[in-house]
């Protein structure tokens, strides 16, 4: 089980006079995402989405607040925690010289995947991804949606049990869009917990089973897309997220 609670990021930024002023990009958000459960982060960009999939994924450290993983946490357990998840973000840069075999490959060695089995690994994350084409060609030779799918690739290489995706689809095609979302269904069906940051409120609807709607900092909604639609009268997420801010002139 993945537990936030009351997170809080604060950075300095300079106002208009060319002052320094504190604000934060996430303000108290906390929750739980549970075993087997792909948990949405939704909310426009600049929500403060991608901050908090940082501390998360341990790269950033929350100015206040508590996140533990099964039960540890990040300043005594790093290592080990870090073994158990994978984390994309939207602006991963891999490799571009080297074929998607051979990045595989040098992550295998990296995460200490047995030797024996790399192959192994490798050509069923292959065939799970649809890469099959392009395993053995050059990374820089490949599309938005096929690199996409390599840096998917190299998450899944040491089996984490936490996935911790920010706006995997992001600037994809429709076919690239569907490979990823149904890894992502077939994760969960592996009982993996899945952390999915979006700006796309139809994809979240279609695979979420909790949704946590932040918009500024703060969470303005948390449930099952069925319990916010019904508490919102709405009959979809973006609806929704529109009358939870007061419609689209409020922003």
């Amino acid at each position: 089980m993945l537990n936030v609670e009351n997170i809080r990021k604060e950075f300095i930024k300079y106002n208009s006079k060319k002052r320094k002023e504190k604000f934060y990009a996430n303000d108290g958000i906390s929750f739980t995402a549970e075993e087997g459960e792909i948990l949405g982060i939704l909310g426009p960009n600049g929500a403060g989405k991608t901050t908090l999939l940082r501390m998360i994924g341990g790269i950033l450290e929350p100015t206040e607040g508590i996140i533990d993983i099964d039960g540890l946490n990040y300043k005594e357990n790093e290592v080990e925690i870090k073994k158990n998840i994978a984390y994309l973000s939207g602006n991963t840069k891999i490799y571009n010289t080297i074929s998607t075999y051979e990045l595989l490959k040098m992550c295998c060695d990296f995460y200490d995947v047995d030797k024996n089995t790399a192959d192994e690994r490798i050509q069923e994350i292959s065939k799970i991804l649809n890469m099959d084409d392009f395993l053995h060609q050059r990374i820089e030779n490949l599309s938005t949606g096929q690199t996409q799918r390599v840096n998917i690739a190299r998450c899944m290489i040491h089996d984490p049990k936490y996935y911790i995706l920010d706006e995997a689809t992001s600037g994809l095609d429709i076919i690239s869009s569907q490979i990823i979302l149904d890894f992502i269904k077939a994760e969960k069906k592996q009982g993996k917990t899945i952390i999915y940051s979006t700006h796309y409120m139809e994809e979240a609807e279609n695979i979420c089973d909790h949704v946590v709607m932040i918009n500024k900092g703060v969470v303005i909604k948390e449930g099952t897309p069925d319990q916010i639609r019904q508490t919102t009268g709405t009959t979809n997420l973006r609806d929704a997220f529109f009358a939870l801010i007061g419609g689209v002139n409020h922003e």
